[in-house]
């Protein structure tokens, strides 16, 4: 028998003399209650974000994105490669894309933007797109090129797919000159016409436009098959899947997955979850100080015990380590309690959906993914925390009050 965790046990059950020890000892577990759930309620929340945010993005980009060797803007692809690309039988899809900025205008206002060229059989189901048209969407109608706008640069160009003007497009030209008093005069143009918006992230639409690739191409003045990247879709769009076909063809091209496509947006939500994470466990570390407290008062109460078990053999170290567990007790209890109310409201949220969004957003309740390392993660911190405090609340000064 463990017989420090025994009277450790006894003392967090049994009835204290002074009533304040009791009192302290539930804030401090109703504390690492609290801690532990929002913890866990927050990261599976942020975990939802994530999943939404890549679903949005994922939406745009493809599994994998063929990109220069040479790390140059614009290339032409070995034509023999993509044939066998495209006859890959773990290929769902295939599209070349070329991608710049762009100024353009409509109507009187005027702004900057990224251009996206992609093929004429580009198409959309509605989750991407919110547009004025049922089932798919081409970037034709007849032999009009249209064009999907970010809302956030439809919004501030105040373009309507419902209007009739057109998208005017701006690129230099490449053989000729600028002039600085008519720049747009040393630059050649296209029309499109606005046929939808897309909504991916802020930073997305607010700069994105996607066109026919040979309207693009045309703006640019490109010749042969110049493209910014070949974007492919897998049948097996799971990670194992694209690291697999990655590595195939890793010595032929240079093959970019969804994170290396957008590291800054996939660091930035890795950060944001660590540094929420890291400001919840010093609000539990801070919590958790009221252990301190808690344990320094029994210590001092059960000076008559402590000089009984040292009379009848115990050693200093069997001692501290009842403290220590009388402490580590209370905030595993806290952290319990706390871990199955976490895990229950995550669950009910994610089922009902019980706490809706405010406004007008893609989704009507807050996303919840609940995920076992963040569990995991969420009861080794917590637990070590507590141990740390329990360690530091029975210092041998307190247990030898009267030594030097």
């Amino acid at each position: 028998m463990n017989v420090p965790l025994f009277i450790a046990r006894r003392y967090l059950f049994a009835r204290k003399s002074h009533n304040v020890i009791n009192v302290i000892s539930a804030i401090s577990a109703a504390g690492m209650a609290i801690g532990t759930a929002a913890l866990v309620l927050i990261l599976s929340v942020y975990n939802g974000f994530d999943s939404l945010i890549e679903k949005n993005v994922g939406d745009l980009s493809p599994d994998l994105l063929m990109v220069s060797p040479e790390h140059a803007a614009h290339f032409e692809p070995d034509s023999l490669l993509l044939d066998r690309l495209a006859a890959d039988e773990r290929v769902a899809g295939l599209r070349c894309v070329l991608e710049d900025n762009v100024f353009l205008t409509y109507g009187e206002r005027q702004s900057i933007a990224r251009a996206r060229g992609v093929d004429d059989g580009f198409e959309d189901s509605g989750a991407l797109v919110e547009h004025i048209y049922e089932g798919t969407f081409q970037l034709h109608k007849g032999d009009i090129p249209t064009a999907i706008v970010g809302s956030s640069l439809a919004r501030k160009l105040n373009i309507h797919p419902r209007f009739i003007d057109p998208v005017i497009l701006y690129y230099p030209d490449r053989e000729g000159q600028i002039s600085p008093s008519n720049p747009t005069a040393s630059a050649r143009s296209a029309k499109v016409f606005p046929a939808g918006l897309m909504s991916i992230s802020s930073e997305v639409d607010a700069e994105l436009i996607i066109v026919p690739l040979h309207t693009m191409r045309s703006l640019m003045g490109s010749r042969g098959e110049e493209v910014s990247g070949v974007e492919l879709i897998l049948k097996d769009g799971t990670k194992k899947g694209i690291r697999s076909f990655k590595r195939s063809y890793a010595a032929e091209c240079r093959l970019l997955d969804r994170y290396e496509q957008q590291p800054t947006l996939f660091k930035m939500m890795r950060y944001e979850k660590l540094a929420v994470f890291f400001i919840l466990l010093f609000v539990v570390l801070i919590v958790a100080l009221n252990i301190y407290g808690s344990l320094s008062m029994l210590i001092i109460e059960k000076t008559d015990d402590v000089a009984t078990l040292r009379a009848m053999g115990a050693s200093d170290g069997l001692v501290r380590r009842i403290f220590v567990f009388e402490g580590w007790l209370i905030s595993l209890l806290g952290m319990i309690t706390g871990l199955v109310a976490g895990v229950s409201l995550a669950l009910a949220q994610q089922k009902f959906g019980l706490v809706k969004m405010p406004g007008n957003f893609l989704i009507e309740s807050y996303p919840v993914i609940l995920k076992a390392q963040d569990i995991v993660l969420t009861v080794l911190s917590v637990a070590v925390v507590g141990l740390v405090i329990a360690l530091l609340s029975t210092g041998r000064k307190k247990l030898n009050p009267a030594s030097p």
